[in-house]
């Protein structure tokens, strides 16, 4: 999973109000029920004694939502009157709110998944539609026209309109050929890792042959789109987690376990930071994201002046994003890395 998104929330130094809202309706009778809910969770953040323009930041974004009907759930971490926010299309998994030193992202990665950009391309007598799904779920679509249906003309007896039959026959299928050779510069401009066919049955043959041998390998004729994304998602994890026993097994690149997982972290040695969907760890940890350790001396040490204790992979995920590394959320996993080199 790319973190590079996460690295504009950690400008500021804190502390960070994490709030995870369910937003929907549940009744046309209870409109005041989202309200409700909101409600409550400021009230932990003042018992939690978050700043007032933390709160006023949020409440306003909030109200606007609901009062837009904008969205069914929201995700915001709040500091210093500055707002990150992450609308959803349904409530988050678990409402929660707190004030920590570091966001509480953990729960937004695990809604979030896995996410990589594909091609979702729609084959059609007239032509066809090409859509790229970028890994950060924004959609551009390309219509491709082909050429007229010759069956438009008026034709008399039944050789004519045989005639007429084969020549729209075969229309349809330069049109769908047509559409193949868009989707190779799509897939490169898109830097799709799945492509998904769909559309007239008969005509995806045609539009396959245009398509070449290394896209091909990663295209699949189906129109049940999320459960061919979800496939996807567990091949890219179980490749990672075969990848990091086989670098252990090796004495390679990977550690697992908190303690060699913070220290490759605060050296920025590593690539694939892996984590469980939840853990009770804690370290210490300081303004920088290489300010990171289980000995609150350590850090002391380093020259970090007044640390503080949070979760480990709130950390952990802001050093690993700091340096351009990755994650990979497995459940019932050990913390862990892969790692850029070896020690």
């Amino acid at each position: 999973m790319d973190l590079s998104f996460l690295k504009s929330l950690y400008t500021r130094p804190g502390p960070y109000a994490s709030v995870y809202a369910d937003l929907t309706r549940t009744t046309e009778e209870a409109p005041k029920t989202p309200k409700l809910r909101w409600r409550a969770l400021r009230e932990k953040l003042e018992a939690e004694e978050a700043p007032a323009e933390t709160l006023s930041a949020i409440e306003e974004i909030v109200g606007d939502d609901l009062s837009a009907h904008r969205s069914e759930g929201l995700i915001a971490f709040a500091t210093e009157g500055e707002t990150h926010v992450t609308r959803l299309p349904g409530p988050p998994l678990a409402e929660t709110a707190r004030l920590a030193p570091l966001p509480h992202v953990m729960p937004l990665l695990v809604q979030r998944g896995e996410r990589f950009p594909y091609l979702l391309v729609d084959v059609h007598r007239p032509g066809g539609t090409i859509t790229c799904v970028a890994a950060d779920g924004t959609r551009t679509t390309l219509d491709v026209q082909g050429d007229e249906d010759s069956r438009k003309v008026k034709s008399t007896g039944e050789t004519a309109q045989a005639r007429v039959q084969r020549a729209a026959e075969n229309t349809w299928k330069a049109n769908a050929k047509k559409v193949g050779k868009e989707v190779d510069h799509a897939a490169r401009k898109c830097g799709a890792e799945l492509i998904l066919i769909s559309g007239d049955p008969q005509l995806r043959g045609a539009l396959l042959e245009e398509i070449s041998d290394g896209l091909l390998e990663r295209t699949v004729e189906d129109t049940d789109e999320e459960h061919l994304l979800e496939l996807k998602r567990t091949e890219r994890l179980t490749t990672i987690v075969e990848r990091f026993e086989r670098e252990l097994a090796n004495n390679g690149r990977a550690v697992r376990g908190l303690k060699p997982t913070v220290e490759a972290a605060r050296r920025g040695q590593v690539e694939t930071l892996i984590l469980p969907e939840d853990s009770p760890a804690r370290v210490w940890v300081g303004p920088a994201p290489s300010d990171i350790s289980l000995d609150l001396g350590e850090l002391h040490r380093m020259g970090v002046d007044d640390p503080a204790e949070d979760r480990a992979d709130a950390a952990l995920i802001r050093a690993v994003a700091a340096t351009d590394g990755d994650l990979a959320v497995v459940g019932g996993a050990k913390i862990g890395a892969i790692l850029r080199y070896s020690t």
